[in-house]
């Protein structure tokens, strides 16, 4: 069965909570939980829209954005409760990935206008949804300190593959007018 009817009142519960204690569904944990659901959901959307799939590194985008995708799962159970968090090596791959990025493209100096390419606009989507869901885990105050730190990198990496696919289609990305 695909629903219980437990949660119609707007309570729902953890798999760590004690037995029959609820929560309301908009409490900062199922906040964050809903939001690093939504980011899975819209990296899930990039990976499908890479049809040229760059190498970065040792690894192509996709490869980058699926194991993204399973971190994200990590930090959902750790939200949860489930004793799982996200290492210290899983940042050191995050941070050689954009380095490796980075290596590749010309210098930032100014912010550019969101868009450009079907995958580029995408990946802008789900930096931005990446920042909501870094303030929603820091309200639940349930994240390691790696998972933090994995969450501010998360935008970065995302920030750094919306210049790569940008770069590597010579579109050429636009500075905001004010």
């Amino acid at each position: 069965m695909l629903y219980t009817g437990k949660g119609d009142a707007g309570t729902t519960k953890l798999f760590t909570t004690k037995a029959g204690v609820r929560l309301p569904k908009d409490s900062p944990v199922f906040e964050a939980l809903g939001t690093v659901d939504e980011l899975n959901t819209t990296i899930g959307w990039c990976r499908c829209a890479c049809v040229v799939d760059w190498m970065v590194g040792s690894s192509t985008m996709s490869e980058i954005l699926l194991n993204v995708q399973n971190n994200l799962f990590v930090i959902q159970a750790e939200l949860a409760g489930a004793g799982k968090c996200i290492q210290e090596s899983d940042i050191k791959d995050m941070e050689h990935s954009i380095a490796s990025i980075e290596s590749r493209l010309e210098k930032i100096d100014s912010f550019f206008v969101p868009g450009g390419t079907e995958l580029s606009a995408r990946l802008d989507i789900a930096r931005a949804v990446s920042r909501c869901a870094e303030r929603r885990c820091i309200s639940a105050k349930l994240l390691s300190e790696c998972s933090l730190t994995y969450m501010n990198r998360l935008s970065s990496l995302l920030y750094a593959l919306v210049r790569l696919v940008n770069s590597e289609t010579n579109t050429q990305e636009q500075a905001p007018s004010y």
